[in-house]
């Protein structure tokens, strides 16, 4: 297949991994539907895919050394197949988890570190560039049409077929993985079970705890199980995955000062641009899937258009991440990474708020494109520097744990991102709802009160008509509940605006975790590159 043979295989696997996510982001009413189930209960199946992948990540990366990057890679492809086969004939929620959010993300958490150490290992100097350019131009492209094909066959057929043809494709690299040349280890690492346990129960705990908050409350209990000190169960769920995830870290220090080998060396995290890259990383998916989960019940809760129309109008976003991501390689040759991520998320920051002013009743076709355009070309920065930042930042050996640290820092992001901010926008939706009925005074205080305990108990992002029909089959009369739905139109508005505001905060914030990015151009040189990472 030629010099670039092993880019196009590689290419195929990151554009495998990618699609599905932004399929079941536009599928979601669909979904919602199929097993007769809220936008919440989706909500944890999307967050719970991209936790399972931050769960097992660091470990998948350490896998790829033991067993060898290409293997593990084939072997990632293997799992991933199963996982889709069961998502396409799953029956319920309970299926649709274990298929796709389980067996998917352990796949995914096994592929990734491996492709990256992959693309280093076939491409050196410029050529290396070149390629993470690519990836990252294809992870776009994948976020581009992933949409348009998850509302093509999600309107006209079904969702379902989506992960046949990802069973397929699967197969295909699998098939194709020999032309791929392996990346050697110089020697196979024991593993670190304690310490996989340690890492994915700790960072498991966390984006629980962020996900159930939009259930259980903050800090004031709404519906949380227990009431330790009666606050809600939330903070103590997280400093729970905090406090396991530094008695990793102190397990760390004893592997390694016992001469046994660490989950992850603790010295690449010590390495800045590494430490500065995971961080951008992080707040990036943080911010990309959080917006990619608001978008959607802007475009179907709010406006009732389907999965092939939502797709369509999210494609501003993917066309414009795609083109920008796949200019990396141009500008690395130009500009210092740290000023074009840092220009990423400045730019990030205006799209939000070009957002904020556009999130109406009546949709502004052409102001909203024109506000995901700036934001897919703030994506697309990002994404065309950092993966080629961190791996050019540590030796040969290394490339697979970074590959691991790099993708858990993604996919964290993208756990947090969909679990933190969709919290955001639900809190903001029973608050803002509550509030605008019990102020309102054409509706009856003892209806406002019986409102206010069922949104407090039953909390979910649904169509303006359903909360109608709900409203006369308990016996309102029809004035009143025109009132209250009117209330609950304008709580849809402010709870989302509330979620791109907040996307807009952590974008800003983001701009102080990119202060150890490299300050000149990357010349991709591989004497460099190859140093060993405490040296860096």
């Amino acid at each position: 297949m030629g010099k670039w043979g092993p880019l196009i295989v590689l290419s195929l696997a990151q554009f495998l991994m990618v699609i599905d996510q932004a399929v079941m982001n536009v599928s979601i009413s669909q979904l919602v539907d199929d097993f007769d189930t809220d936008v919440t209960a989706i909500q944890g199946v999307i967050t719970f895919y991209a936790l399972t992948m931050a769960m097992l990540m660091i470990t998948g990366g350490k896998v790829g050394d033991i067993l060898g990057r290409r293997r593990t890679f084939a072997i990632g492809h293997l799992v991933y197949a199963a996982g889709s086969a069961l998502t396409a004939v799953s029956w319920s929620v309970g299926s649709l988890l274990v298929g796709w959010s389980i067996l998917e993300g352990i796949g995914a958490a096994l592929v990734l570190p491996a492709l990256v150490a992959l693309v280093a290992a076939n491409y050196s100097g410029q050529d290396r560039v070149a390629a993470f350019g690519v990836i990252g131009g294809v992870a776009g492209a994948g976020i581009a049409v992933g949409p348009i094909i998850g509302g093509f066959f999600t309107t006209n057929l079904s969702w379902r077929w989506v992960f046949v043809g990802e069973v397929a494709l699967a197969l295909v690299i699998v098939a194709l993985v020999g032309v791929v040349r392996d990346a050697p280890v110089d020697r196979k690492p024991k593993l670190d079970v304690v310490g996989a346990v340690l890492t994915a129960l700790g960072l498991g705990l966390v984006v629980v705890g962020a996900l159930q908050s939009s259930v259980w409350g903050w800090l004031l209990p709404r519906d949380s199980p227990i009431e330790p000190f009666g606050f809600a169960l939330t903070p103590f769920v997280i400093t729970a995955g905090l406090l396991v995830l530094w008695l990793f870290k102190r397990w760390q220090e004893h592997r390694e000062r016992s001469g046994r080998d660490p989950l992850v060396k603790l010295a690449l995290m010590a390495v800045p641009p590494v430490r500065s890259g995971l961080g951008s990383f992080l707040a990036q998916n943080i911010i990309l899937l959080g917006i990619f989960f608001t978008l959607p019940l802007y475009f179907q809760i709010v406006l009732g258009f389907d999965a092939l129309e939502t797709g369509i109008r999210m494609l501003p976003i993917s066309i414009a991440m795609l083109l920008t991501s796949s200019s990396g390689p141009l500008l690395a040759k130009r500009i210092a990474p740290k000023r074009i991520v840092q220009a990423g998320f400045v730019t990030l920051v205006l799209a939000a708020f070009l957002l904020l002013g556009r999130i109406d009743p009546e949709l502004d076709d052409v102001a909203v494109s024109v506000a995901l355009v700036v934001l897919g070309v703030g994506m697309g920065l990002i994404a065309s520097q950092l993966g080629n930042v961190i791996q050019s930042s540590v030796g040969a050996a290394d490339r697979g744990e970074a590959g691991g640290l790099q993708y858990t820092a993604q996919q964290l992001g993208s756990a947090l991102g969909t679990a933190l901010i969709g919290a955001v926008v639900i809190g903001a939706l029973v608050s803002a709802f509550v509030n605008n009925v019990e102020s309102n005074e054409e509706v009856p205080g003892e209806i406002a009160e019986a409102v206010a305990v069922a949104v407090n108990d039953k909390a979910s992002f649904v169509p303006s008509g359903q909360v109608s029909v709900g409203l006369l089959d308990a016996g309102v009369d029809a004035s009143t509940a025109d009132r209250i739905v009117t209330d609950y139109e304008a709580a849809q508005l402010d709870a989302l605006k509330l979620g791109l505001l907040i996307a807009a905060l952590i974008a800003l914030g983001a701009l102080t975790l990119t202060g150890d990015l490299p300050g000149e151009p990357l010349a991709g040189d591989d004497d460099e590159t190859d140093q060993e990472p405490a040296a860096g």
